[in-house]
């Protein structure tokens, strides 16, 4: 991975309800942020013009829709989405739908990430589902399945940052959600870390949405989470 610039390290998670909104929260934090995630919650509001318009702003926009269908559909929605400017694009960690999202991608410069196992599920969920195995195990055995299929990154939860590392290799992105500083409602994650220990995990990229939207001061979360980046990345 070529070395990162710490403000690019946090990426704002628009979780909100309309546009109006998350153009709020974005011009609220000005350039502390340089980095947004436009999930499937904005997407139906309108939140892919939206996320064109903050690539025009010269934002790098993680295009968060979790893309899992069959190969001919998964790699033409890929090569629709490489066209709008997108920075990152996530597809569920089968191989199927990660090597179609490989082909529809081509040469372009959209960066797929492999969504391992979501951070709101533990093992109990995953039994639920007819997995029998741990997250830890499923998100090893899929990182394994992404490198293979050339995606460019994995999402895990920063329990398995660390030994993803060796799985995946030192050119694939590690990106994680479920980041709550210290003190913060866990809410509906499951496996989460503070910001500091993510990035001690080998994290490159963290994904924070409530602890900054939900802030009395959004601009002071986001730059206390920025500093807390910086001082785990010297260490």
């Amino acid at each position: 991975m070529p070395l990162l610039d710490i403000r690019d390290r946090l990426i704002v998670g628009l979780d909100l309800p309309t546009v109006d909104a998350a153009e709020e929260m974005v011009a609220t934090l000005g350039d502390t942020v340089t980095f947004y995630k436009v999930g499937l919650q904005l997407c139906f509001a309108g939140g892919l013009t939206f996320a064109e318009r903050l690539v025009d702003q010269g934002k790098k926009v993680f295009l968060d829709v979790k893309l899992l269908d069959i190969d001919n559909t998964v790699e033409h929605a890929v090569q629709n989405i490489a066209k709008l400017g997108m920075h990152f694009c996530t597809i569920h960690a089968y191989p199927k739908a990660m090597r179609a999202a490989v082909k529809g991608k081509g040469t372009s410069d959209l960066r797929l990430l492999a969504v391992t196992v979501l951070t709101s599920m533990d093992e109990a969920d995953l039994a639920a589902a007819g997995y029998a195995t741990n997250p830890a195990e499923l998100v090893a055995r899929r990182a394994a399945d992404a490198r293979a299929a050339g995606m460019n990154g994995i999402v895990c939860s920063p329990e398995e940052a660390g030994a993803m590392r060796a799985v995946v290799g030192a050119g694939m992105a590690i990106v994680t959600p479920g980041i709550r500083p210290a003190g913060s409602i866990v809410g509906d994650q499951k496996r989460v870390a503070t910001p500091a220990a993510a990035i001690r995990a080998g994290a490159d990229h963290l994904v924070v949405a409530r602890p900054i939207l939900e802030a009395a001061d959004p601009k002071a979360a986001a730059k206390a989470i920025l500093s807390e980046i910086e001082v785990a990345s010297a260490i």
